[in-house]
């Protein structure tokens, strides 16, 4: 998930896509758990965090009876109870990492963040102190596919009045970005329009980014990479430039 925002998780390289899907699959159903268990039970149609829940393991291609027993699962009171965590610091060349986890563990979770920080040349700062850094926006990735039938002027327009500010475009998705308030009024302005987006989400995205030099930058891809391997993570955000040289080097 988030993989069509340069600003999130960083497109892994080449042989690992059996992997991140394996990774997507786990978080869609540590949403379902939390949904279930704190948005008011395991109905969607009464149940708004698990809709969106059950939308992106859509998106993502779930098989329909893996997303029937993880809510029946979560809706076991014995189940495990998972909690949404928030880290933040910087990394090499002071790039700010925003790192977004679920656990059933706290303990675990922060020990691994640190760890991690503190080996491939990070520090763990405090929560709240990249805050001036990040807006948080809602992101929608639409398949072009699913676009096909539309006149993308008229669909601009309709996306604008649901609260779009911005849109890119590339080979696969339309990519919209809404504010944060505006996050369920897209959500309801796609659902008018029977366009069914692969991920909706919100993402940290920043406000002004850095470039570095290539070696620079690989050290931040490096650390990035190994919060995106531990277990709990779901998401890093970070601000450094993206350049044509390190997506090329990424390839």
């Amino acid at each position: 998930m988030a993989g069509h925002s340069k600003w999130a998780n960083i497109k892994r390289r080449k042989g690992a896509q059996d992997a991140k899907r394996a990774k997507i699959f786990t978080r869609i159903l540590k949403e379902i758990a939390i949904a279930v268990k704190e948005g008011g039970g395991g109905d969607p149609d009464t149940n708004p965090r698990l809709r969106l829940a059950v939308a992106n393991a859509k998106g993502a291609n779930m098989p329909k009876d893996n997303i029937n027993r993880a809510i029946k699962k979560a809706s076991d009171k014995d189940s495990e109870n998972y909690e949404e965590v928030t880290y933040e610091g910087y990394g090499p060349a002071g790039i700010a990492l925003f790192v977004e986890a679920t656990t059933d563990n706290i303990n675990r979770t922060v020990s691994n963040v640190r760890a991690i920080f503190n080996k491939y040349g990070g520090s763990l700062g405090t929560n709240g102190s990249l805050e001036f850094i990040f807006d948080r926006k809602g992101v929608f990735s639409i398949p072009l596919s699913a676009l096909e039938e539309r006149d993308m002027d008229e669909l601009e327009m309709e996306l604008i009045d649901g609260g779009a500010e911005d849109m890119e475009k590339d080979e696969e998705f339309v990519t919209v970005y809404t504010s944060f308030e505006d996050f369920g009024n897209m959500q309801k302005k796609l659902e008018e329009l029977s366009i069914e987006p692969e991920s909706q989400e919100l993402q940290r995205i920043p406000k002004t980014t850095t470039t570095l030099d290539l070696e620079e930058s690989k050290k931040v891809l490096n650390i990035i990479e190994k919060f995106e391997e531990d277990d709990d993570v779901n998401a890093v955000y970070h601000n450094m430039e993206m350049t044509e040289e390190l997506a090329a080097e990424m390839e």
